[in-house]
């Protein structure tokens, strides 16, 4: 097994003055570091769940901006729990000596007003040291993890869809 290696994140996070939604991971995998950009393992199936319930196309593996541009679109924030720590290769049981994220910058730009987390570590990370700064309770939902076997695509995009769907509504009716 890899040694453990004291990463910073790498890159920003995507949000603008419209979004409502937050969207949290727990830190980047080694294929999303080495692609400058969030999921960026094909067998993730985080973009084939939001294209799904946004009814979009999915973008192709490394069309970083056309996936910035779906999240716009729909009002979604997307970023990590952290912003650096020591880990070894992509695995979330090993990650110590954490640096949270400055999620200031997103809620001081936009008006989000709810937090999802994609996993289990995303959602205890952010319990711990990001929630008395928002004081927004997160959602935590199963991630989209190829290590996350036991939950097929379909049944991902139908949990993942009770939660996000109406909350990208009630974005697109603000923007109307």
């Amino acid at each position: 097994m890899a040694d453990y290696q004291h990463i910073a994140h790498g890159f920003e996070p995507v949000f603008d003055e419209r979004s409502r939604v937050l969207v949290l991971g727990s830190f980047p995998s080694v294929l999303s570091r080495q692609n400058a950009f969030y999921y960026g393992n094909p067998r993730n199936r985080f973009w084939r769940v939001i294209s799904s319930l946004t009814g979009e196309p999915v973008p192709k593996t490394r069309d970083v901006a056309s996936k910035r541009a779906l999240l716009v679109r729909h009002g979604i924030a997307l970023w990590d729990v952290i912003e650096s720590c020591d880990v070894r290769g992509s695995s979330d049981a090993s990650i110590r000596n954490v640096t949270p994220a400055d999620v200031g910058r997103i809620t001081s730009a936009a008006r989000i007003g709810a937090v999802i987390c994609n996993g289990s570590t995303a959602g205890g990370l952010y319990h711990r040291w990001l929630e008395g700064e928002l004081g927004l309770v997160a959602t935590v939902l199963p991630s989209t993890s190829p290590a996350n076997a036991s939950w097929s695509l379909a049944r991902l995009t139908e949990r993942w869809g009770e939660v996000l769907v109406p909350l990208i509504e009630k974005t697109g009716e603000a923007h109307d």
